[in-house]
């Protein structure tokens, strides 16, 4: 489970929330997720799983249940690949603006 809105802020310090378990219906499938973050944080970390394999469900409607789950994992891993990029480039150029 991805740890992003692990905590809320209390005066500068981070305040760590204890583990949530909270079923999602993703594909229209339960799924019980134990996590921690928010129970809002995680419904729509769900919420956008579901919305992005409907959609390649709606392209190829062919696909099995579990080879629309690969290809959503898969342009998921492509999105956040490209965004590590670009993060990178821009703390390349946020490094030589500083200097």
């Amino acid at each position: 489970m991805a740890r992003r809105d692990t905590g809320h802020r209390e005066r500068g310090e981070i305040v760590a929330h204890e583990p949530v378990k909270i079923t999602v219906e993703i594909f229209g499938e339960k799924h019980v997720v134990r996590g921690e973050g928010t129970a809002p944080y995680i419904q729509g970390l769900a919420h956008e799983v579901d919305k992005k394999m409907r959609l390649i469900a709606q392209r190829l409607p062919r696909l099995s249940v579990h080879q629309t789950a690969v290809l959503t994992a898969l342009n998921l891993a492509d999105e956040l690949a490209k965004l590590r990029e670009e993060q990178e480039t821009l703390m390349q150029l946020l490094g030589e603006k500083t200097e």
